[in-house]
């Protein structure tokens, strides 16, 4: 690394800026520093909008600068206030300071695995890394550096687990995965719960072939011996098969097939002129007030839609038994099941990270990236959801011992 003074430099600085305690000449050079990671800043926003500031001539996206927020960080040399730019998207991620970062990072590997956590390629990485701090890294170096985060990775899916969790969300995100000299299609099955505390978790992500029930049925075994006991409540999709697997590994479980999906499913087909009044009928079903009015909907329905679109009906029919789960609980437990939206919004936050790879080189590459996220998310999920009290207590009106044998 190159001098950052001379010492006739070093004297020259001090003698020009009057600095001769050792307060005057920490507080100097935080402004130095304060300068030089502005200006880090301010050049990593230029590299995610691909133009400088006020070069409109080479402006190819639709993203531009909005702004800055003020933050104050600790670094070894103490506090620095800095202006952290701003894009109209939200979607800058600085490396050098990062979001909800207060305290200054001096490591290269945790940047590199930073960026890599980002979705960068490990070329990508080593550019950026050229471009904008002057570091020379490889492709390989890279590699090396974030192949660290397996052994921790694998450590963290193989943790004892929770014996039990109210509420357990599935689906599974399907990406492209090198194997064998071609691309294949892997799935990466994930398990999103709620604990005892209320508290959100995820706690495990296996990758796998394309999405079926026999590799859920291997995700909930490993559950199992991870020390889970039981499982109160299970939202799932529509997928073929979910519930008899649900079923065989943890029998008092009660699923909920996600209504939202059902919705798609039945409106797949629906002319478009009749969509709205197909879909306003089709509400009175879900939000009746129980079982016996939903089924008396479904019944209006029939007659109303039966003929034009007997598809939509027979889907109903056929999964009502697992569609009218939602029923019997108040509404706080209701809106929480009736759904698989709260998995499908950490979906959207992998798919954000992992949108500009086409394909992953490996498995275990994919895994770390995953693993990487859910770290993120981690930090961010330390307060039990709203009204979880409330729900909590209405669990335990329905499920009895089952629920206080784990207060």
């Amino acid at each position: 690394m190159a001098q950052l003074f001379t010492k006739q430099q070093a004297r020259t600085w001090l003698r020009e800026n009057n600095l001769k305690t050792g307060k005057s000449i920490e507080e100097a050079f935080i402004a130095e520093i304060k300068d030089v990671l502005q200006e880090a800043l301010e050049e990593e926003m230029t590299n995610e909008l691909g133009y400088s500031r006020y070069d409109w001539k080479n402006k190819t996206t639709s993203n531009s600068r909005n702004g800055h927020t003020k933050k104050t960080v600790k670094s070894q040399f103490g506090e620095i206030p800095l202006d952290i730019p701003r894009d109209i998207n939200g979607e800058f991620e600085p490396v050098i300071v990062k979001k909800h970062e207060r305290t200054i990072s001096n490591s290269l590997e945790d940047m590199i695995v930073s960026l890599f956590a980002q979705g960068m390629s490990n070329r990508d990485i080593e550019h950026h890394m050229r471009k904008i701090y002057g570091i020379d890294v490889s492709p390989e170096m890279v590699t090396r550096i974030t192949d660290k985060i397996l052994p921790i990775a694998k450590e963290w899916q193989s943790r004892q687990l929770e014996p039990m969790y109210p509420i357990i969300y599935l689906d599974g995100i399907v990406f492209n995965v090198n194997q064998d000299g071609h691309v294949a299609k892997k799935t990466a099955y994930t398990v999103f719960a709620i604990t005892i505390e209320g508290k959100k978790e995820i706690p495990g992500i296996w990758i796998g072939e394309a999405e079926s029930s026999k590799f859920w049925m291997n995700v909930l075994s490993d559950l199992k011996n991870r020390g889970v006991k039981d499982i109160l409540i299970a939202s799932v999709d529509g997928l073929s098969g979910f519930e008899a697997a649900i079923k065989a590994a943890f029998p008092k479980t009660e699923i909920q097939r996600c209504i939202v999906h059902q919705i798609r499913n039945s409106t797949r087909f629906v002319n478009y002129k009749d969509r709205r009044e197909f879909c306003d009928d089709m509400k009175a079903i879900y939000t009746a007030p129980n079982e016996e009015a939903g089924l008396t909907a479904l019944d209006e329905f029939e007659k109303k839609w039966g003929s034009k679109y007997s598809y939509a009906i027979k889907s109903w029919r056929s999964n009502w038994q697992g569609l009218c789960t939602f029923f019997k609980y108040p509404p706080e437990i209701r809106r929480m099941i009736y759904t698989t939206n709260p998995i499908e919004n950490f979906n959207r936050k992998i798919r954000k990270f992992t949108k500009t790879k086409s394909s992953f080189p490996t498995d275990d590459s994919l895994f770390k990236i995953l693993y990487l996220i859910v770290m993120d998310a981690t930090e961010k999920w330390t307060m039990p959801i709203q009204n979880w009290g409330m729900i909590l207590n209405q669990l335990r009106v329905y499920f009895d011992e089952r629920v206080d044998g784990y207060l």
